[in-house]
């Protein structure tokens, strides 16, 4: 029997790629995100999966979300990936109190839904793996990265201490922390030659990410090489928030 993983923010970069991944791969893939018409779009590239709408910053629509894929795939998923969010680089004191709230609830409200109504049916059932993306900006300070730092490293918190919590009942809960990742969310940030050229300098190994990149770090933590590993932040980052190479001449 093929396992079954839920995907949030099927439709995004990393998100549809992870599906694909997990498509070729044998799994059932399932999976909510707010347009329809991308929803549809990848249904028609990936014969089966199982697809509906959710707007992930409101809980009971997250709930109502897992418990219909759930029930269309026949039981619980085996695997959790949440790849909603946002990105918002502005000071503290340009941030207005608007976009505060929203980066919160657009990244750690909706992973705390999202792990909140997966982790239930996993810890019945006595099996599971979830993975929530976090920020190379958490763990690293950056400017004007206040907002979406402390949204992030509220996802680091939150996985440490699910993972405590239910690692007795089999469940394992990771995150990964990309650096930048070339991205349609990222499109702002990579529009123009110098701005990517910019982004590039920032990651010691001189590019920015793919969804590749994070895709297949994902897939691994799923998959059943990784049953000894919860509680972790995995920084796929191109060296971002840990090395410090020469300067070049």
């Amino acid at each position: 029997m093929s396992h079954f993983a839920i995907i949030a923010g099927i439709t995004g970069g990393i998100g549809s790629e992870l599906a694909r991944r997990l498509h070729a791969a044998g799994w059932r893939v399932g999976g909510f995100a707010r347009s329809a018409e991308k929803l549809a779009a990848l249904e028609a590239e990936l014969p089966g999966i199982l697809a509906t709408t959710a707007d992930a910053t409101d809980h009971t629509a997250v709930e109502a979300a897992i418990a219909d894929l759930s029930t269309r795939a026949g039981g619980a998923p085996d695997a959790y990936v949440h790849c909603v969010g946002s990105i918002l680089l502005k000071s503290a004191h340009l941030t207005s109190m608007d976009e505060w709230r929203r980066t919160l609830a657009l990244n750690l409200d909706s992973a705390f839904y999202g792990l909140r109504a997966a982790v239930g049916p996993m810890q019945a059932r006595g099996s599971g793996s979830i993975v929530l993306l976090s920020s190379v900006a958490a763990g690293t300070g950056l400017p004007s990265h206040e907002a979406i730092a402390a949204a992030k490293a509220g996802i680091e918190g939150l996985v440490r201490a699910a993972a405590a919590s239910y690692a007795s009942r089999n469940v394992r809960i990771n995150a990964v922390a990309p650096g930048l990742v070339d991205t349609p969310l990222a499109a702002g940030l990579l529009g123009n030659p110098q701005a990517r050229a910019f982004s590039e300098k920032m990651h010691p190994l001189g590019r920015v990410g793919t969804p590749a990149n994070i895709a297949s770090a994902i897939a691994y933590l799923l998959s059943p090489e990784a049953d000894w590993v919860t509680g972790q932040v995995w920084h796929i980052d191109g060296g971002m928030g840990s090395v410090r190479p020469r300067p070049k001449a």
